[in-house]
């Protein structure tokens, strides 16, 4: 009897579960370009370009292996424009015995999985993600009667479980587990950075995009130099080509922001990881091999494996363990709708205005830029949680739900009361000026906390702790700030908070995007 294998956009992985047992004589493989997906939140053209990418060339490679492997068009005039009505006609069409599907990346999407069975008639079997290295019950498990969820403690017992970066005798390789401290350069004066692989589009992707720019085109977002890797080769030469340039810097400028520079050292592997391209623990294994040939430092191959191997398991470990109640969380009581500038870019603030260009013409900034500038302001400002939840969704190519949200909800935003963070993210203006070469030749004076042309940031952040210094008091992290407020003259602090009000107020709310 026939089963129907489903193949859904961020699972374009040979050894996705859902493929396991695979039948080619009977069994059909099916993919899908949905406009149900394409809509969902305002994605960014590059990041449905992608998708649609990854997933025609992965059939392609099926077919390849004898496989019948079945892909719907968006264009296809039949398209219903759903995963489940397209599920639904796949049924109608080969009459299977059962669906298989790894379970999805989205809440959303495995509700809509769950209704799949009484639909059509057919036993559904969801199968565990397992291309993740920690499952949702496993991390469950490690949750159950802590009193705080903190990354440092799964990360070395995912270090542990998984043999990564041990000494002989089972200890952190160098002594210690965590190399954070060593990892906060700011970017030299004339230090450049290698430049990027290119994967030029092949036939395949030079129709994804004439499709996107088609059925697109008021869509936020550029396509133009598009060049991100579709496949598990390419990936690979992109992985390649990080170990051997970038991940001896990595370690060191990892949280560094320089003008025209939107690299720096960083992998840019995570749209290929996350899409199923790349396989977690052979990245892990890589970039370990380079620590233990003595040809990258300790402190740049910890802290990207942290990134992967701890970060992004136990984000997705979170997100699993809290939903739905996760996604409405709003601790801080934050209303303010997103600034239209977040979709257009246009903003004297010279930090904001480099991260959100760039956001808007290759649908990536790194983590530091979206926590400490595009997160750091959206916190400040008291901005509805949803509505940022939405855009941080919508415009970077990584941006699969599970890592999104709590990403933004527990790290920038503090929407989730300290479930993931000890304390918020906040900062002020020197906090930027610190690592980024940003505050040289923007509108506004970083060294200015009030008055004409004060950083936005100075003044944000003392109205921020202000609103909420009730919330911090017994906070041991939070206990710096508060004294230095406490001291703070009132009228300084009324003149701040005064400027702050007029400030938001001046701010034009967004539009959403199509």
């Amino acid at each position: 009897m026939t089963v129907l294998r489903i193949v859904l956009g961020d699972q374009c992985s040979r050894h996705l579960s859902a493929l396991r047992g695979l039948d080619p004589a009977r069994d059909v493989v099916l993919s899908m370009e949905v406009a149900e997906e394409a809509d969902a939140v305002p994605h960014h053209r590059q990041k449905i370009a992608l998708v649609f990418s990854m997933l025609r060339h992965f059939q392609r490679a099926l077919r390849a292996r004898g496989v019948q492997a079945e892909h719907i068009l968006l264009d296809d005039p039949e398209n219903t424009g759903s995963l489940t009505g397209e599920v639904l006609r796949a049924v109608a069409r080969h009459r299977p015995s059962r669906i298989v599907v790894t379970h999805p990346g989205e809440w959303r999407v495995a509700e809509m999985v769950a209704g799949w069975e009484k639909a059509a008639g057919v036993p559904v079997e969801v199968r565990e993600d397992d291309r993740f290295l920690c499952t949702r019950a496993g991390f469950a498990q490690w949750a159950a009667g802590r009193r705080q969820l903190r990354l440092e403690y799964f990360y070395r017992e995912m270090r542990q479980r998984h043999g990564i970066l041990l000494a002989p005798d089972g200890t952190p390789e160098g002594g210690q587990w965590n190399y954070d401290s060593e990892n906060r350069r700011r970017l030299e004066p004339g230090l450049r950075p290698p430049p990027l692989p290119r994967f030029p589009p092949d036939e395949i992707t030079r129709a994804v995009l004439e499709l996107v720019a088609r059925r697109f085109p008021e869509r936020y977002g550029g396509l133009e130099g598009f060049s991100w890797p579709v496949t598990a080769r390419d990936a690979r030469l992109a992985l390649a080509d990080f170990l051997r340039h970038r991940l001896p810097l990595f370690g060191d400028y990892q949280d560094a922001m320089a003008v025209g520079e939107p690299v720096l050292f960083h992998s840019l592997i995570s749209p290929a990881l996350n899409g199923g391209l790349l396989e977690p623990l052979a990245v892990c294994q890589a970039a370990e091999a380079e620590y233990r040939a003595g040809r990258a430092p300790l402190n740049a191959v910890e802290g990207f494996i942290r990134q992967i191997l701890g970060w992004r398991e136990y984000v997705r470990g979170l997100y699993w363990l809290k939903m739905p109640e996760y996604a409405r969380g709003n601790a801080l009581s934050a209303e303010r709708p997103l600034p239209d500038f977040y979709w257009t870019a246009e903003t004297p603030m010279r930090c904001l205005r480099e991260t959100l260009r760039q956001t808007r013409d290759g649908a990536h900034a790194h983590h530091i830029q979206r926590l400490m500038v595009a997160g750091n302001f959206a916190l400040l400002a008291g901005i509805a949680p949803e509505a940022v939840n939405e855009w941080y969704l919508a415009v970077y190519l990584d941006a699969v739900e599970w890592v999104q949200l709590p990403n933004t909800q527990g790290m920038a935003l503090f929407a989730d009361g300290g479930v993931m963070a000890s304390k918020p993210y906040a900062a002020s203006g020197a906090y930027i000026q610190r690592m980024s070469d940003y505050c040289g030749g923007c509108a506004y004076d970083v060294k200015r906390q009030s008055g004409a042309g004060a950083c936005p940031f100075n003044f944000l952040y003392w109205d921020f702790i202000a609103r909420h210094a009730a919330r911090w008091r017994g906070n041991a992290r939070m206990a710096l700030p508060l004294r230095n407020l406490e001291r703070m003259p009132p009228e300084r602090l009324a003149a701040m908070r005064a400027q702050a009000a007029a400030f938001l107020a001046g701010l034009a709310p967004a539009r959403r995007y199509p």
